[in-house]
């Protein structure tokens, strides 16, 4: 088995230099060798790179104790098994910016309450699905024409997000895009990106205007890992080929479900189920993680 160790820093703020792997490369026991994945744009500062080495770190936490503490992110993987074919990812807080709920509670006046709500929920402090009626019930009688609105003025793809499901695409990866948030929104990021599958709650809606109810069964997040469990299967996955990404509570059982979890930014509940957690890089981050090198993505368009 050859371990490995990649760094990834912002694209925004490349922080890995020579200095850095070497310094890194002399912590790891077997080292063999180096890469960068990312592009050498002249500068002494670049993005994201590999360092392989073939021994049993017995001072790992120490290390990771030390990576903790870097404006850059890490990932330690078995080099043989990370290519992946299925990804299974959370849309409000990871592929987008926002939390579609609190925008449209804005529009409501109510962007206070049921933040509030939101962030408890995400946190794992309540129980989602009674935290979610609660919110959407509290938006009854929200015209929709602020559906459009929210996501004309509100909703922003994260940093990455394009180029990650666009590159995922060129290289046969299945994406599925799985929320507890609303088909309304999934729909349109699903169509923006590229995402092969997405599933989300439907909003009630009468005379034009949100009943305040949910149609049909919530999707949380036993849909999520049940979603990733589903299309494994129909592909004849290995364990190992599934990856996951998300920022909450209601993402953990997909994030510990899959071969590989990935917290983005993520909750500190979610970041402790994570196998890795991203608090620097943006989503190409996955990318690297992959084993994809910057020539290779996909440009966003």
């Amino acid at each position: 088995m050859i371990n490995l160790l990649t760094l990834i820093s912002s694209p925004s703020r490349p922080a890995l230099t020579q200095e850095t792997i070497q310094s890194y490369a002399a912590l790891l026991k077997g080292f063999t060798k180096m890469q960068w994945l990312s592009a050498d744009e002249g500068s002494e500062r670049r993005i994201a790179a590999d360092l392989f080495f073939d021994g049993e770190l017995l001072n790992k936490d120490e290390i990771i104790l030390k990576l903790k503490a870097e404006e850059f992110d890490f990932a330690f993987q078995d080099s043989a098994l990370r290519d992946k074919k299925l990804l299974v990812a959370d849309m409000d807080s990871t592929i987008i910016q926002v939390e579609c709920i609190d925008e449209l509670a804005d529009f409501a006046g109510l962007k206070e309450k049921i933040s509030a709500i939101t962030e408890a929920a995400m946190q794992g402090k309540l129980d989602f699905e009674e935290a979610l009626r609660e919110r959407v019930h509290l938006l009854k009688g929200l015209s929709t024409d602020n559906l459009e609105r929210a996501y004309q003025e509100r909703v922003k793809l994260t940093s990455g997000a394009m180029i990650l499901i666009q590159t995922l695409k060129k290289n046969n990866v299945t994406s599925l895009l799985i929320s507890g948030g609303f088909t309304f929104f999934t729909e349109k990021i699903a169509a923006l990106t590229g995402f092969d599958v997405n599933r989300a709650n439907i909003l009630g809606i009468k005379d034009g205007k949100l009943t305040g109810e949910i149609v049909g069964t919530v999707v949380d997040s036993q849909t999520k890992i049940n979603s990733l469990h589903e299309f494994a299967k129909k592909q004849s996955l290995l364990p190992h080929e599934t990856i996951a990404v998300g920022d909450g509570a209601n993402d953990i059982p997909m994030i510990k479900g899959a071969g590989l979890g990935i917290a983005y930014h993520a909750k500190e509940a979610a970041a402790n189920a994570a196998d890795i957690s991203l608090r620097h890089s943006d989503l190409t981050a996955l990318l690297y993680i992959m084993g994809i090198k910057q020539e290779d993505f996909s440009a966003a368009s």
